[in-house]
C-alpha cells in the first residue's frame, strides 16, 4: 500500500470543512429553537387557558430558560466558528498559500451597512421570546389572584431566573459588546 503524504494545508482544508459542518448544524438546531419555543408557549398558554388554571403559566419560565439558553450556547458557537475561521485558520491558509486572502466570504458578509441593525432586531426577537414572554406569564399568573404562598415563592425564583438569562442575551449580543481580541 503506498504512502500517502498530507499536506498542511490538506489538513487546515479538512478543518475548515469539518467546523463549517458544526457551525452549518448549530444553525440548523438553532433556528429550529425559536419554532420550538413559540409551539411550547402556545400550547401552555392555550392548555392554561382552557383549564382557567393560570398556575400553569408557571411552566413557561423553565421551559423558555432551557430553550433559550440552549439557543445563546449554540448561537456563540456558531459565532466561535466564524471568528476561528476568520482570524486564525483563515489567516494561516493564506500564509501556506502566499494567498491575500482566503475564506473572503467570512469577512465580506459581515460588511453588510444593515448587520447591525438586524444584529439588534435578533436581540429584541430572543428577548422576546426567552424572556418577555415568560415573565409575562408570571405577571398574569400574579395578578389571576390565584396564587399560593409556595407558588409565589417559585414564581419570584423564576422570574429571576428569566432576568438572568435577559442579562445573558445582552451580553452575548454583538451589537452591544466589545469586540473580542484576536485569538492568539
Amino acid at each position: 500500500m503506498p504512502e500517502r503524504d498530507v499536506t498542511v494545508g490538506q489538513l487546515l482544508l479538512a478543518e475548515y470543512q469539518t467546523v463549517k459542518d458544526e457551525q452549518k448544524t448549530r444553525i440548523g438546531f438553532r433556528d429550529n429553537l425559536l419554532y420550538v419555543t413559540l409551539t411550547v408557549v402556545a400550547a401552555v398558554i392555550a392548555a392554561a387557558a382552557q383549564a382557567k388554571q393560570s398556575e400553569m403559566l408557571l411552566a413557561l419560565p423553565p421551559v423558555c430558560v432551557v430553550l433559550g439558553w440552549t439557543y445563546l450556547v449554540n448561537d456563540e458557537k456558531i459565532s466561535a466558528i466564524g471568528t476561528y475561521v476568520r482570524d486564525d485558520l483563515g489567516p494561516r491558509l493564506a500564509e501556506l498559500t502566499d494567498a491575500q486572502a482566503v475564506f473572503a466570504w467570512e469577512i465580506a458578509h459581515r460588511s453588510d451597512i444593515r448587520r447591525r441593525s438586524r444584529k439588534v432586531i435578533q436581540c429584541v426577537i430572543d428577548l422576546l421570546a426567552f424572556c418577555v414572554v415568560p415573565l409575562a406569564g408570571l405577571v398574569v399568573y400574579w395578578f389571576a389572584g390565584q396564587t399560593s404562598s409556595g407558588l409565589l415563592v417559585l414564581s419570584v425564583a423564576e422570574a429571576l431566573i428569566v432576568v438572568g438569562l435577559g442579562h445573558q442575551v445582552l451580553s452575548y449580543a454583538r451589537p452591544f459588546n466589545s469586540p473580542r481580541p484576536p485569538t492568539p
